[in-house]
């Protein structure tokens, strides 16, 4: 049994200071999600990559709600998990679309949207 917070090849963010560090780091919007990240120092505990997620009440109610950070949190782990880079925190806004897009269009667009940021981040070119 993998330990509290942890999924996989990732950890969950859960405290509300986590979320705000990413905050402070690269922004993008996608076509069903939002995606803040950034890279960890090295001060920070913690190698594997850390990610959040983050749906508002504007998206509907309580039930709707979970059943858009469940589609999330599968296309993390089917898809985005291995585009993951250590020591670096995630976190996935979900947007309205998330709901109603296609299970294979949210999947592709979270990963273009890793991508550009690593990419933006510098990570891109030398491979961490």
């Amino acid at each position: 049994m993998p330990a509290s917070g942890t999924t996989g090849p990732y950890e969950i963010m859960r405290k509300r200071a986590d979320f705000l560090a990413a905050r402070q780091g690269v922004r993008l919007v996608g076509d069903t999600v939002r995606l803040e990240m950034r890279r960890r120092g090295p001060a920070e505990n913690g190698d594997g990559p850390r990610v959040g997620f983050t749906v508002t009440k504007r998206t509907g109610n309580a039930v709707t709600r979970n059943r858009a950070k469940r589609r999330l949190r599968e296309a993390v782990r089917l898809v985005a998990a291995r585009d993951m880079r250590p020591r670096h925190d995630y976190v996935i806004i979900s947007k309205p679309d998330v709901l109603t897009a296609r299970f294979s269009t949210l999947c592709e667009d979270l990963r273009r949207t890793l991508a550009r940021g690593h990419k933006r981040i510098g990570d891109a070119a030398n491979g961490n």
